[in-house]
């Protein structure tokens, strides 16, 4: 199917809805989080507010109740969630909405904080490597028959750093025609260079506004080694499968792992080497969330063999139900485009994922919609706050309500503008040792 630009949330469409394991639990009464953040090298303390501060206003929109503390041995990197929100339509047998979740953010800034330890010229240095990766290995063409927005997106960081580049160089070279006469020739390009170097320094100082050289380590670290992980990536995955393992163990209903942004593709990895190592089923219902994913942006380089293997896998097994959450309007995202599919690497028998929209434009009222439209890195983050007017999407709902996600999207069509026609040119498939 071609994609398109509908936000709708119709629950009529193409396709069936995904289904999950009959004999796991439909209601909640306790949840555990595993939330996998993007490429952010900020402390998950961050997470917790922001979780703090939309809840409440999502409650206050939708009229339910909803209470966050702190998480006891976690520290800034998790928060409990008391919630009343009933769901008589879903859980008539749990008419009072009680459920209480406990959330942890599997924390991987630290590896993100040492991959932006780059000085001006190492940048540049990405920024040319980057390129020959994506346009070496045809990655970036194919990307383009996608979605036009996350290719303008990453082609950002590319355009705005070339350009300060140019602004460098003018600018010493000025200088240099100016005080060549003065000082003499050797002199006067020593002082351009200096002058050409304080400008690029400026604009690193500025980068907190500009974020060019932030999205251009982001962009080089996946494709550092053309899409296969690196070292300390794969070290953080297979931390985060025990975790998930763990989490399946506790006398909980449900275990949701959401990843966003760039936490998506390891959310997915994450899951499906829990699943591995796990074996046999049973215990809570598991359900993974990918929320605003870019997953095309590795799952299309050639090394990423891996990545394409746990895609593979994981739309296969009926030991977990995955929702893949994107809108059009965010410019950041793959919108609709089913991950698994594109990538070229569906198994026979596809069960998941269930690709939905959030549709921004409608679930946001239209003073807020022009507020942000143009807010391109805040508009990527609507996945985890507020709407104005919640369609089927509501984050709080499902992190916090009384029925497992399975249950909340049981029936629910697929968007009819996703794309799944298979784009990847690379299908090999590498499944990892399990360790």
């Amino acid at each position: 199917m071609t994609g398109g630009t509908d936000d709708s949330t119709a629950k009529d469409g193409d396709g069936a809805g995904v289904g999950a394991r009959p004999d796991a639990p439909q209601r909640v009464f306790q949840r555990r989080v595993l939330y996998v953040p993007g490429y952010d090298p900020f402390p998950p303390r961050r997470y917790r507010e922001l979780y703090r501060r939309e809840s409440a206003q999502q409650a206050a929109v939708s009229g339910y109740a909803l209470q966050v503390t702190g998480h006891p041995g976690c520290g800034d990197n998790g928060w409990t969630v008391t919630a009343r929100i009933p769901e008589p339509d879903l859980a008539p047998q749990h008419p009072e909405g009680m459920a209480r979740c406990a959330v942890t953010v599997l924390v991987w800034s630290d590896i993100v904080r040492v991959s932006m330890r780059h000085g001006i010229l190492a940048t540049y240095g990405q920024l040319f490597r980057t390129a020959w990766v994506y346009l070496g290995s045809g990655a970036l063409f194919r990307l383009m028959r996608l979605r036009k927005g996350p290719i303008l997106a990453a082609l950002y960081p590319v355009a705005v750093l070339l350009l300060q580049a140019a602004c460098a160089v003018a600018l010493g070279a000025l200088v240099a025609q100016l005080l060549r006469p003065g000082l003499g020739a050797f002199l006067a390009v020593l002082s351009a260079a200096g002058v050409a170097w304080g400008v690029l320094a400026g604009f690193r100082r500025l980068d907190h506004r500009i974020y060019a050289h932030y999205l251009m380590h982001d962009y080089a670290f996946a494709a550092g080694d053309r899409g296969a992980y690196p070292a300390p990536l794969e070290g953080f995955i297979t931390r985060a499968a025990r975790r998930i393992v763990g989490a399946l163990a506790e006398p909980v209903d449900e275990v949701l792992v959401i990843g966003h942004s760039s936490g998506a593709h390891l959310a997915v990895s994450a899951v499906a080497e829990a699943l591995r190592i796990r074996g046999q089923a049973g215990g809570p219902a598991l359900a993974l969330l990918t929320l605003g994913q870019s997953i095309p942006m590795l799952s299309f380089l050639p090394r990423a063999e891996r990545l394409r293997a746990d895609l593979h896998d994981l739309a296969a097994d009926d030991r977990l139900f995955w929702l893949d959450v994107s809108a059009p309007g965010d410019g950041c995202s793959f919108a609709l485009c089913d991950p698994v599919a594109v990538s070229g690497v569906a198994p026979a028998v596809k069960r998941g994922p269930l690709v939905v929209s959030a549709a921004f434009r409608h679930t946001l009222s239209p003073t807020r919609w022009q507020a942000l439209r143009r807010r391109y890195l805040r508009l990527h983050f609507q996945y985890l706050c507020a709407f104005d007017r919640p369609g089927d999407y509501d984050y709080f709902r499902i992190t916090a309500g009384p029925v497992t996600l399975a249950r909340r999207y049981d029936g629910r069509r697929p968007s009819p503008r996703r794309i799944e026609t298979p784009q990847g040119r690379y299908r090999s498939r590498t499944v990892p040792v399990t360790r």
